[in-house]
């Protein structure tokens, strides 16, 4: 009989503490869903909470996003500023600080319309944003909304 491969993430569970907290907040925010304004409610509030680098690269893409395609539903995933279509998430930002890693994130879920042949970035890196990243995340986030 096939050994059983043990799993990661640094507790018999799994799942490390902030895994946990993310997934307890994703369960918080099915119960919670309510509509367009307390979706951009719920993204504020979790801008508001971020570490001063983080929250100013949020606020700003989360003005981006709302203006390069305003029909996008704000919401928070797993904790997260995430922009939904229809209900599935298309887009969200990760915090630095969410995962203690050493720079925050823009994702696209597979929802998002950024296919190019067989393999295409879904994630990006963000250590800072200046017109030129501002332009290309409009860009990106035109193209995965459409």
């Amino acid at each position: 009989m096939a050994e059983r491969s043990k799993p990661t993430g640094g507790t018999p569970g799994g799942f490390t503490a902030e895994e946990r907290d993310a997934m307890r907040e994703h369960a918080r925010e099915l119960k919670d869903s309510g509509g367009k304004t307390k979706g951009e409610s719920a993204v504020l509030a979790k801008i508001a909470e971020m570490a001063e680098k983080d929250r100013a690269m949020a606020g700003r893409i989360h003005e981006i996003v709302m203006s390069s395609v305003p029909d996008l539903e704000p919401r928070t995933w797993y904790g997260m500023p995430a922009y939904a279509r229809n209900g599935r998430v298309v887009c969200f930002f990760q915090s630095a600080q969410k995962f203690k890693t050493r720079y925050a994130t823009l994702g696209f879920s597979d929802g998002a319309n950024l296919d190019e042949g067989n393999m295409w970035p879904v994630t990006f890196a963000l250590k800072d944003l200046t017109a030129a990243e501002e332009e290309r995340i409009a860009a990106l986030v035109k193209k995965a909304a459409g």
